[in-house]
């Protein structure tokens, strides 16, 4: 079993996402709507494992699998599809990784993520809480990834929900 390494946040992360981007946006050209860092090393201050996310949004469903072949034929490695019509793809390099997922432009889980990173980088309360819960999930899971993974789901899920009160304007104070 591979380690869970939680390490503080890394100033470099940003600079590694945009350089990433710029890679990915050159490979596939005019087939992408959006790149978008994604994941723990996107919350600015958020401690996370070292391996940059990103959600590459392809302009339409119709040219992701030219999308997926462009990117099975670079030096990524291809996981498929993990039931989220999402296809995920790894890099690693010395020290970090990337995690590059490719989906259409009406992918809930991309939405559920954006809408998730950007709740942590304005309440960074929550964002703290989430990198104390990863740091004791990633102690207590001793390399167990199912463990560590499942241990998040209800931190998320509630995040998600707060998230969502927030973008209709509902103030929680009076429910």
């Amino acid at each position: 079993m591979r380690a869970i390494k939680v390490v503080g946040y890394d100033p470099s992360w940003p600079r590694l996402f945009a350089d990433i981007g710029a890679e990915i946006s050159i490979l596939l050209g005019n087939l992408v709507l959006s790149i978008d860092h994604i994941g723990s090393t996107s919350v600015p201050g958020l401690a996370a494992k070292p391996k940059i996310d990103l959600d590459v949004v392809t302009i339409s469903d119709d040219v992701l699998p030219k999308a997926i072949e462009i990117a099975r034929a670079s030096d990524f490695v291809f996981h498929g599809d993990r039931g989220e019509k999402r296809w995920a793809f790894t890099r690693d390099r010395e020290g970090y990784g990337f995690k590059l997922y490719l989906c259409g432009p009406d992918n809930c889980a991309h939405r559920e993520r954006i809408l998730f990173r950007n709740y942590l980088r304005d309440h960074p309360e929550r964002a703290k809480a989430y990198a104390d819960l990863k740091r004791r999930l990633a102690a207590e899971a001793d390399g167990d990834w199912d463990l560590y993974t499942g241990g998040k789901t209800a931190f998320i899920s509630e995040t998600l929900r707060l998230a969502c009160l927030s973008t209709i304007g509902v103030d929680r104070r009076f429910h």
